[in-house]
C-alpha cells in the first residue's frame, strides 16, 4: 500500500469527527441559554411583589390546594350577606370578653358508686322467699323491709330456745328445793353442787339459743316474748342496711336462698365517685386533695366541685394512664352510675385569654373559624381562623385569632358559613402555605351552589379528639377523616354508636368515614374504650 492510498483512507474519518464536535458545541450553547432564561410564570411574578396579599378567591378562581397539615393561618375571607338577610337568619353579635384559661388538666372519667356506701343485701337465714317489697330503682330507708323469707331454720331455732328455757326454769325450781333440804340437813352438799352445775349448763343453753335467734334476725323483745304457744312464726324480714337506691334486685317470690345468696344491692348516691384516667405526663399536676370540677354532656351548664381522694399507684400498661378517684357530692342525683364525665383537675395558675361562645365557632375542614362583624358595613362579615383553648361551660378560650373587644357572630354563625359556601368563597393560601401533590376539598369549596360533600379532619391526640366538636349541615354528605397522631392514647378506634359505625385507627394513617346526616341534632362519637368523646352538631 502506497502513501496516497493511506491519505484517502483517513480523510472520511476527519470529516465525521468534525461533525460530531460541531453538534456537541451547539447542544452546550442551547443548554446554557435555557438555564439563564428568567421564570416568567404568573405565580413568581406575583410573589415578587413586596407585601402582596392574595385576595379571597371567587367561584371561578383557580388555586393550588392547601396542605392539611399547614400550621400558618389562612387569610381572612369577606362574606357579604346583607343586613336584611342577616336579620332574617337571626344573626346576633357578641363582644369577645376577657377571661381566664384554666391552668389544670382535663381527663375523661366515668361515674361510679361510692364503694364505701354500697351494700350487697343477703339473708341471715336460709329458706324460701314469700314476699318482695322493694323494686329496682326504688329509694329505701334504713331498716325498711325489702323481702320476707319463710325459714324452717328459724322455726327450729325458736323451738330450741323455748325448750332450753323450760329446762332452765325446771332446774331453777329443783335448785331452790335442794337448797332448803340442805339447810335442814335432809340433802347433802354434794347433791347441791351437782344441781348447781346442771343449772349453769341450762343457763348457757338458753343464752346460746337466744344468741342464735338474734343472728337470725329476731329482736331482744321478740326473743323475750317466746314461750310455749307464743312463737314468732317461721317468717323473717330482710331489712335495708342503709338508706339509698336499689340498683340490683335478684330476689323473687319462691326463690330458695341461703346466707350467701345475693338478694339486693343498695347504694347511697348522696355522693359518688368519678374515676378518671390521668396520663403519665400530667402526674405532676395532680395530687391527693387537688380540687376537681366535673362536667357532663347531659348537663353542660352544671359544674360539680369535688376533690381527688385517691390516685392509683399502678399505671395501666395498655393506656399508660393511672386511675384517679374524685369524690363528688350528688345531693340532687344528677350524676348517674356509668355516666361519662369530664374532670378538670387542678385549676390553679390560669392565664388571661379572650373568651367567645361555643356557638360562634365553625369548623371548616380541619380548621376552626369565627366571623367578625364589620360595624361600618352591616351585613358584612369577615371569616378568620382561630386557635382554641380549653372550654369552660358554654364559652371557650381563644389562643390566637381574635382579641378582647372584637365583635363576632355569637348566634347564627352557621348561616354566614353557608352563605360563604354558596358563593364559593375560600381563602387562597400563600406560597409559604402551599404544598405540592395534596388536595383539600374543604378549602377549595364548590364552584357554585351548595357543597356536594362536607369535609372535616380530626386529629386524635394523647388526650382528646381535635377538634372535639364538628359542625355539619343536614342532608349534605359528610366525609370525616380521623388521623391518630400518638401511640400513647386509648383512641385506637373511633365509634359512632348511633350510626353503627366503628373504625380502627392505625397510627398516622388517615381513616375516612362517610355518611349523610339526615336531620338536625347531635351525633356523638367516642374512642373504642369510651374514654375520649366528641360531638357532631348537625344544623
Amino acid at each position: 500500500m502506497n502513501s496516497e492510498s493511506r491519505v484517502s483512507v483517513r480523510w472520511p474519518v476527519l470529516v465525521v469527527a468534525a461533525a460530531v464536535l460541531l453538534a456537541l458545541g451547539a447542544g452546550a450553547a442551547y443548554v446554557g441559554l435555557r438555564s439563564r432564561a428568567p421564570d416568567r410564570s404568573p405565580s413568581n411574578e406575583q410573589a415578587a411583589i413586596p407585601g402582596a396579599r392574595v385576595p379571597a378567591a371567587g367561584p371561578g378562581t383557580e388555586q393550588p390546594a392547601s396542605s392539611p397539615g399547614a400550621s400558618a393561618p389562612l387569610p381572612d375571607v369577606v362574606v357579604t350577606l346583607g343586613q336584611e338577610a342577616a336579620e332574617r337568619a337571626g344573626i346576633a353579635a357578641t363582644t369577645v370578653s376577657a377571661g381566664t384559661t384554666p391552668g389544670g388538666v382535663r381527663a375523661p372519667g366515668v361515674v361510679e358508686a361510692n364503694a364505701y356506701k354500697q351494700v350487697v343485701v343477703t339473708p341471715v337465714v336460709s329458706g324460701r322467699i314469700t314476699r318482695v317489697t322493694a323494686d329496682l330503682g326504688q329509694h329505701v330507708q334504713r331498716g325498711q323491709t325489702l323481702a320476707q323469707i319463710f325459714s324452717p331454720e328459724l322455726a327450729d331455732a325458736q323451738t330450741r330456745y323455748i325448750s332450753a328455757r323450760a329446762e332452765l326454769e325446771a332446774h331453777e325450781q329443783e335448785l331452790a328445793r335442794t337448797e332448803k333440804l340442805v339447810a335442814i340437813g335432809a340433802a347433802s352438799r354434794q347433791e347441791l353442787e351437782r344441781i348447781h352445775a346442771g343449772h349453769t349448763a341450762r343457763r348457757a343453753d338458753v343464752e346460746s339459743a337466744a344468741s342464735r335467734l338474734q343472728l337470725l334476725g329476731l329482736s331482744a323483745d321478740a326473743i323475750e316474748s317466746l314461750g310455749p304457744g307464743k312463737n314468732q312464726g317461721a317468717t323473717t324480714n330482710v331489712p335495708a342496711p342503709i338508706g339509698g337506691v336499689v340498683i340490683d334486685r335478684l330476689a323473687n317470690v319462691g326463690l330458695n336462698v341461703d346466707q350467701a345468696t345475693k338478694l339486693f344491692t343498695v347504694v347511697d348516691l348522696s355522693s359518688v365517685w368519678v374515676v378518671a384516667s390521668l396520663y403519665e405526663k400530667d402526674f405532676a399536676l395532680v395530687r391527693v386533695g387537688s380540687p376537681a370540677t366535673i362536667t357532663t354532656n347531659a348537663y353542660p351548664d352544671l359544674a360539680l366541685q369535688g376533690r381527688v381522694s385517691y390516685i392509683d399507684p399502678q399505671v395501666s400498661p395498655e393506656t399508660r394512664t393511672a386511675r384517679v378517684r374524685i369524690e363528688v357530692p350528688n345531693a340532687r342525683n344528677d350524676l348517674r352510675l356509668g355516666m361519662y364525665a369530664e374532670a378538670f383537675l387542678g385549676g390553679e395558675g390560669g392565664s388571661p385569654a379572650p373568651m367567645i361562645p361555643r356557638g360562634a365557632v365553625q369548623n371548616v375542614g380541619d380548621r376552626t373559624v369565627v366571623y367578625l362583624v364589620n360595624p361600618k358595613e352591616p351585613g358584612t362579615f369577615v371569616e378568620r381562623e382561630v386557635r382554641l383553648g380549653m372550654a369552660t361551660g358554654s364559652r371557650v378560650s381563644v389562643l390566637a385569632g381574635v382579641r378582647t373587644g372584637d365583635v363576632v357572630v355569637g348566634e347564627g354563625s352557621f348561616s354566614v358559613r353557608a352563605e360563604r359556601e354558596r358563593l364559593g368563597l375560600r381563602a387562597v393560601p400563600t406560597s409559604a402555605q402551599r404544598t405540592t401533590g395534596s388536595t383539600s376539598d374543604t378549602q377549595s369549596g364548590p364552584k357554585q351552589g351548595h357543597p356536594t360533600v362536607q369535609d372535616a379532619r380530626v386529629r386524635v391526640t394523647e388526650r382528646s379528639f381535635d377538634p372535639q366538636r364538628l359542625m355539619l349541615r343536614a342532608g349534605v354528605p359528610a366525609r370525616l377523616t380521623f388521623t391518630r397522631t400518638s401511640d400513647k392514647t386509648c383512641a385506637t378506634a373511633v365509634v359512632f354508636e348511633s350510626l353503627n359505625i366503628r373504625r380502627e385507627l392505625p397510627l398516622n394513617v388517615p381513616v375516612t368515614i362517610e355518611f349523610t346526616p339526615d336531620k338536625a341534632g347531635e351525633i356523638a362519637f367516642a374512642c373504642g374504650m369510651n374514654m375520649l368523646r366528641g360531638t357532631v352538631a348537625v344544623q
